[in-house]
């Protein structure tokens, strides 16, 4: 049996380039999707640390600059006020059709899988998660008293 890191790697890479493939025909990769949902989640603005903060474990600072930058430049999104993004109607309007795609590849993407053992997986990762980073905060010298 391959362990835990190897299908963790290798199913966020095929869902990667699976939802790049669903999402091209928008001009989106996944991570400018997800940008668009914080977008969304945080309406009627969000603020640049919101999107940062939100999709820090997804992609480094400069990848979700790109990202920001490409909504942007796209007309999914706009700046009312410095460092401060919003949808733009036609952005959300655009997401609304997005996001019934993304709910397609969703279900595609989960058949074979009961609701109860998604939930069950995802537990467990967000539990192995957590353990790892408590056992890193455990053994990170700066936080040594």
């Amino acid at each position: 049996m391959k362990p835990i890191g190897h299908w963790l790697n290798r199913t966020d890479k095929a869902l990667t380039h699976a939802m790049n493939g669903v999402l091209s025909e928008f001009g989106l990769t996944r991570l400018d999707w997800q940008v668009l949902n914080v977008l969304g989640d945080t309406a009627p603005e969000a603020t640049d640390a919101d999107v940062l903060s939100a999709l820090a474990a997804h992609a480094d600072v400069r990848t979700l600059g790109a990202s920001v930058d490409a909504v942007l430049a796209g007309g999914w999104a706009a700046r009312p006020t410095p460092h401060r993004l919003a949808l733009t109607p036609d952005g959300r309007r655009r997401l609304a059709a997005v996001t019934e795609r993304v709910a397609a590849f969703r279900e595609r993407s989960m058949a074979g899988i009961r609701p109860d053992e998604y939930r069950t997986a995802v537990r467990v990762l967000e539990r192995m998660a957590r353990n790892a980073e408590d056992d890193d905060a455990h053994h990170d010298p700066s936080t040594a008293s």
